[in-house]
């Protein structure tokens, strides 16, 4: 069975560099969604880590704004200023992009020509949900094919210390752990479908 963890709002040098740590601790790689704007000098370590870890770097916009009230215009802007940036830092132009809020329209797919991935979503941006809830969430709910979304953004301790269960007990039921575009390969799946999201690889 293989799973892609996949990790949003990132890059930082607190909370990002910890989930590394977890990463490399347990040898496995994951999916990172980077916003734009938080892509600075002082995260180019950061980002230079994840991709000799084995992780892949992948586009969540330039800003993290509601897309669907954009031009195509604005869109493409978002897109292209993030994946240029991406680029330079991580050496490779994303392939998938993850909508700010999951928040579509048809803008959207006319302006992005690369898959949209969703994610196994465990509402661990909210404070109030702890670590423990968070790991039984990932735990319960995964399936074979899972992308499971989860957030490294500045302070979310919670989500750190919820890795610490998640990924050791999936081991031991038998789940391998790969990148997003790995994920799609691994299960002989084209993501490239108009009008898609992808929350889970094997449906």
């Amino acid at each position: 069975m293989y799973a892609a963890l996949s990790f949003d709002d990132g890059p930082n040098t607190e909370t990002t560099p910890q989930v590394l740590d977890i990463l490399e601790r347990e040898q496995i790689p994951a999916s990172f969604f980077l916003i734009g704007q938080n892509i600075t000098e002082d995260c180019a370590p950061v980002i230079q880590r994840q991709v000799s870890l084995g992780c892949d770097i992948e586009c969540h916009s330039w800003t993290h704004s509601d897309m669907t009230t954009m031009t195509g215009s604005e869109i493409r802007d978002e897109i292209t200023r993030t994946c240029d940036v991406i680029e330079k830092y991580a050496g490779e132009r994303p392939l998938f992009f993850r909508p700010p809020y999951i928040k579509l329209n048809d803008a959207l797919y006319d302006a992005v020509a690369m898959p949209f991935i969703c994610g196994m979503g465990v509402e661990d941006w909210e404070p109030g949900v702890s670590a423990e809830e968070r790991a039984q969430r990932v735990i319960t709910g995964i399936k074979d094919g899972t992308i499971v979304l989860l957030h490294d953004m500045t302070g979310n301790q919670n989500t750190v210390e919820a890795l610490k269960k998640i990924i050791p007990t999936l081991k031991t039921e038998g789940y391998t752990f790969v990148t997003v575009p790995q994920l799609f390969s691994k299960l002989h799946v084209n993501p490239d479908q108009k009008h898609k999201i992808w929350t889970y690889v094997k449906e």
